[in-house]
């Protein structure tokens, strides 16, 4: 017989009644029913019951178990007695009888339990991973994880894609969030950046003749973390085509994205024909350009039902040609209570209000909204949202520029109160038609508002006599029941348009050609049509899991201070590190 085991934990069955079997696994727990020790043995395929009486030999040796202790048993299979099999368990219609035992590591006194899925605080979690590792759920969002690429590589292969490693070491390239720097030793004052993806790497593949590229590619950016972006380091399945227009990118990817989300939706239902949505149509019907489709509420614009109307405020900001008024309908939210709840939860948002109507029975309007506008205009408004008695409208005033985030975080608010959210299904959608460029506020300027290597619609000619602030872009995302899963664009493969693009954003040509200059060099020499994407591995596996947390589905992930509390990491360097990279450090002052 092996030394450590003859089966897995999740092995036994009915059939293997009366055979001597060896196991080895984690005690998972331990249960005295009158004398009779019960040891639930656990591995990574599963769980086995275990049994010892008064009479076993092994009795006082597993009298001494604890929780976590590794161990092997050796016994007889049987079946569990009448009444007491567990269906929930693959392994639930049969037991072993312990007749000899093996302590192979006894474990100290746990600081967090294993058994059981109970909050435990985070920063315990993580600084013992390996032991959280071990609980059922996690365990199984990382086994879910694996399945998940295996699925995506599976499925990209089919299309005729293939499977490239682009390099870690790299330089540093304006992607819109900070570099991770490399010091080189080799080259003292100089530093290699970590890729905060392979965009360039993967368009300078489609130069060498390369046709189709995928790879599950780390990425590294330098950014606060939150709850749906990892701190350091992300996946995502990287793709890029040649001669490909956005619908040939679309026709690729939706059947390997909708085909991976049914493999692991576990019966949910998953959109099979996407819809694509304009960016200025999402902002303007959802308040998010990653919006949640299952939430059916869907904005509009009454401004014309509020211009020369009663309600001055708002009367007054439609003198404003770009001013509007956006309604949000709360089907079945028209109770004075809860509109004095959305109001003041408004306010905790950092707005002074959020106006509404409510309709009473026989359809009437109330409140000082409808008060102030009058009948006619109430009864307009309520016309054109399709509501009814006990229904409402929330109201968002001012320039859309500003205001369309926080109508946005309203619809999901009423969404998720009113029971307008379908939480068991996937609803994907292309969102298309991103603007090019954006106003940079803060630094008063044009920058670019996505991926700058993206080709602009219209080309050259957009670039050189419209309003970079009008020109769009062809770029696109996924997004998925409110979060955005994936980014892409056709790319602007012509030297001439790439040095305009970056041009009207504030980079001079030399400036371009000092920090792209192997792509620079490569569209010199006959660049194809390109365009891909990249979908965020990461936020797929949490959405197919059913979390809202990235944590709960990395191995090693870091604490919201960017902290590796596992390993200990960020450290700090010694003399002779330093000095072999030529570096001294300048720590902030304390005070």
């Amino acid at each position: 017989m092996h030394r450590y085991r003859s089966h897995t934990c999740g092995a036994l069955r009915e059939s293997d009644i009366d055979q001597t079997v060896r196991l080895s696994g984690w005690v998972h727990r331990v249960r005295d029913h009158g004398g009779v020790l019960f040891v639930d043995l656990r591995d990574h395929y599963g769980i086995t019951q275990c049994v010892a009486d008064p009479d076993s030999p092994a009795f006082a040796e597993v009298e001494k178990f604890r929780s976590e202790w590794v161990v092997r048993i050796d016994g007889k299979v049987r079946r569990r007695p009448a009444g007491t099999d567990n269906p929930e368990l693959p392994t639930g219609m049969v037991e072993i009888y312990i007749r000899e035992i093996e302590v192979l590591g006894p474990a100290a006194e746990l600081p967090l339990p294993v058994f059981g899925e109970q909050e435990y605080p985070e920063d315990i979690r993580l600084k013992y991973r390996f032991l959280d590792l071990r609980r059922e759920k996690l365990h199984q969002n990382i086994m879910t994880r694996g399945a998940v690429v295996d699925s995506m590589r599976k499925r990209m292969k089919e299309q005729g894609f293939f499977e490239f490693q682009t390099p870690i070491l790299t330089a540093s390239s304006p992607e819109g969030a900070r570099d991770f720097l490399v010091p080189s030793r080799i080259h003292p004052g100089k530093f290699y950046a970590l890729p905060q993806a392979p965009q360039q790497y993967k368009q300078l593949l489609m130069m060498s003749g390369f046709d189709r590229y995928f790879q599950i590619a780390p990425c590294f950016r330098d950014e606060d973390p939150r709850a749906d972006r990892l701190p350091g380091e992300f996946y995502q399945l990287d793709v890029e085509m040649s001669f490909v227009t956005q619908d040939d990118v679309f026709a690729a990817m939706e059947p390997v994205i909708t085909g991976v989300f049914e493999d692991f939706a576990k019966g949910k239902p998953v959109t099979r024909n996407w819809p694509r949505i304009p960016f200025a149509d999402a902002v303007r019907k959802y308040g998010s350009d990653k919006p949640d489709l299952r939430n059916k509420i869907v904005m509009q614009d009454v401004s014309e039902h509020f211009r020369g109307s009663g309600f001055k405020v708002f009367a007054r900001m439609l003198e404003d040609p770009k001013n509007q008024v956006w309604a949000i309908p709360g089907t079945g939210g028209g109770s004075r209570a809860f509109c004095d709840r959305m109001n003041s939860w408004a306010q905790g948002e950092g707005q002074p209000g959020l106006g509404y109507i409510m309709w009473r029975e026989g359809g009437e309007g109330a409140g000082p909204l409808a008060n102030n506008i009058g009948p006619e205009r109430t009864a307009a408004i309520r016309d054109q949202l399709g509501l009814k008695e006990g229904d409402a409208a929330f109201f968002v005033a001012g320039d859309p520029e500003k205001f369309w985030k926080f109508a946005g975080l309203a619809r999901t608010k009423l969404g998720e109160e009113l029971n307008q959210i379908d939480k068991d299904r996937f609803e994907l959608a292309w969102i298309v038609d991103f603007p090019m460029y954006e106003y940079d506020e803060e630094n008063k300027k044009v920058d670019f508002s996505h991926n700058p290597f993206s080709m602009p619609q219209g080309g050259l000619d957009a670039l050189t006599s419209e309003d970079p602030l009008t020109i769009k872009a062809f770029q696109y995302d996924i997004a998925c029941n409110g979060y955005e899963i994936a980014s892409g664009g056709i790319r602007n493969h012509k030297p001439e348009a790439m040095v305009k693009a970056f041009e009207i954003a504030g980079y001079g040509e030399q400036e371009v050609i000092d920090r792209f200059g192997g792509m620079y060099r490569a569209f010199q020499y006959g660049a194809p049509p390109h365009g891909g994407m990249a979908a965020g591995l990461d936020r797929i596996v949490m959405l197919l899991c059913g979390t809202n947390n990235l944590r709960e589905i990395s191995l090693f992930p870091m604490n919201q201070q960017a902290m590796d509390l596992l390993m200990g990491a960020p450290s700090e360097a010694t003399p002779k590190q330093l000095k072999e990279l030529h570096i001294k450090t300048n720590l902030p002052s304390k005070s």
